[in-house]
């Protein structure tokens, strides 16, 4: 049994470190293709901003704020919010938006956020539009740093990097953390032409996407996902645009945190399962072949180093408990010495693969924030949410074996 474990746990780490290795170095490929991107003239097209709104009235007015204060001619700037039949105080709040030229106020039956968009989309007048999350925020130069990657006819859609706002407990410290890996992630799948995912949170389109492949679809409540996978499909470029940056408010507490990632999961294993024919797919290149695939491995890989986990933890404590039995407690000696350290293959490869990790995520913060940072915030991430994920994992496997639908809320 100890065999079986150290193999699997070898293989599966292994596996994860490889991964993460390929990326970087496929980052680090593509730098001088970056520094001529970052060297892009400004391009100010007129564009929509779509903001879909259901019972967001603690944030809604600093969201649309924060689109009013962008750097950007407001001439070309077209804000439409889509009331998806809130019933708090968010249509009262609009309300004193309706007054500017800028900003349309639009009240709509509740269907959900892609009925919003589309509502939007049917109604624009623009050549570009985007989204903005109700209960999200943009820097002031956000639009112009997206809109200038447009300045390529291929590309058909830029997606910006994501920043929690304002942490205050440790779950959001842990979410931090994760969103600059995720945006070392996103900046990597740029360089590889494999973005799986425009997310809600301000990423912009060519209208012509809207009008070649469709309007959004409800997706198991996944519709950014969705839209990504289906320009994938068509072989519509998508890429990152790291400088933009957008600040959103993540789950402050566990079970909104658990409920929000069994959405996200559920939605993308249901999204895997419609386009699976991409899957090992050469045709949709590094996307089909390496990240689809290590995407469904790493859910694997998460059930192997729990049972690993639980196994070892176990393990150690049958043994103490035996141990007491038979010789009775005694008090534990400390040996630093080399000899009583792990050094086998699995633990230096964890070990390996933890700072990694944590490396990574300080590129995502020297990418937002232009310095390289060490906080707490990564280790609550490495060691808190490796703990907590396998359960929302478990749920989001089990809704889809069962054909049960996430609620968005």
């Amino acid at each position: 049994m100890q065999t079986l474990i150290s193999i699997l746990g070898t293989s599966v780490i292994f596996t994860a470190l490889y991964f993460e290795v390929f990326l970087l170095i496929s980052l680090f490929e593509t730098k001088k293709k970056r520094k001529v991107t970052s060297q892009l003239e400004y391009f100010y097209p007129s564009v929509t901003i779509l903001v879909p709104c259901f019972n967001e009235e603690n944030t809604i007015s600093g969201t649309i704020d924060s689109l009013l204060k962008l750097d950007y001619p407001h001439d070309k700037l077209h804000i439409m919010v889509i009331n998806d039949g809130s019933t708090d105080n968010s249509l009262q709040i609009l309300e004193k938006f309706r007054g500017n030229n800028i900003v349309e106020v639009h009240t709509k039956e509740n269907g959900g956020k892609f009925t919003a968009l589309n509502f939007g989309i049917e109604r624009m007048k623009t050549d570009f539009v985007g989204c903005l999350d109700a209960d999200s925020f943009v820097d002031r130069n956000a639009l112009k740093n997206i809109m200038r990657r447009f300045t390529d006819p291929l590309v058909m859609s830029v997606t910006p990097s994501m920043i929690i706002e304002k942490p205050s407990n440790i779950l959001r410290k842990m979410q931090r953390a994760e969103y600059s890996y995720g945006n070392f992630m996103r900046k990597a799948y740029g360089s590889i032409g494999a973005i799986h995912i425009t997310p809600g949170p301000f990423s912009f389109f060519r209208k012509e996407v809207f009008e070649k492949i469709g309007m959004y679809k409800h997706a198991h409540n996944t519709e950014d996902m969705e839209m990504a996978m289906r320009m994938q499909k068509n072989h519509m470029m998508i890429v990152n645009e790291p400088d933009a940056l957008v600040f959103t408010v993540g789950p402050d507490t566990i079970k909104k945190l658990y409920k929000q990632r069994v959405r996200w999961v559920s939605g993308f294993l249901g999204n895997l399962i419609d386009y699976r024919d991409m899957v090992l797919n050469k045709k949709h290149g590094d996307l089909g072949l390496i990240v689809l695939p290590f995407a469904l491995f790493a859910i694997i890989m998460s059930f192997v180093l729990l049972t690993i986990s639980i196994y070892k933890t176990s393990s150690t404590i049958i043994d103490s408990i035996y141990k007491t039995m038979t010789v009775g407690f005694s008090t534990p000696k400390i040996d630093l010495s080399w000899f009583f350290f792990d050094t086998s293959v699995l633990s230096i490869l964890t070990l390996t693969l933890i700072v990694f990790i944590i490396s990574l995520i300080m590129y995502g913060y020297k990418t937002v924030y232009g310095k390289w940072t060490v906080s707490l915030e990564m280790f609550y991430f490495v060691f808190l949410y490796s703990f907590i994920a396998p359960f929302w994992l478990i749920k989001s496997i089990y809704n889809n074996i069962k054909g049960v639908h996430a609620p968005w809320r």
